[in-house]
Parts: structure tokens; C-alpha cells; sequence
């Protein structure tokens, strides 16, 4: 049972760290999708928000 503080600690490392990975690429989808110069990047980087934060488009 010794290895279970352990092991958790770990665990939370992890999720920590996997959540600050999702957050920087969300905010650099976002950051292409307003300041891209070119229509289509930026239609293309929106999608890709959308997927990410699993949203369904306005129709």
C-alpha cells in the first residue's frame, strides 16, 4: 500500500500537465483564428476550436 501515495501523486502530475498542453493549444487556435491575415487559415483554425472544445457550428 506504500506505493499508492505515490502513485497518485504522479496521476495528478499528469493530469496537471496534460491540462496546461490542452490549454496552450486552445489559446493558440484561438489566436490563429483572430489574427491570421488569410480568410481561409482563419476559417480552418475556427474548426479546429471547434473540434477541440467539442462545440457543434451554429447552422
Amino acid at each position: 500500500m506504500s506505493a499508492l501515495p505515490a502513485l497518485l501523486s504522479d496521476a495528478t502530475v499528469l493530469a496537471g500537465a496534460t491540462g496546461f498542453v490542452y490549454t496552450v493549444t486552445l489559446l493558440g487556435v484561438a489566436l490563429t483564428s483572430v489574427a491570421s491575415r488569410s480568410p481561409a487559415r482563419r476559417r480552418d483554425a475556427r474548426e479546429t476550436l471547434t473540434i477541440l472544445v467539442r462545440r457543434r457550428p451554429k447552422s
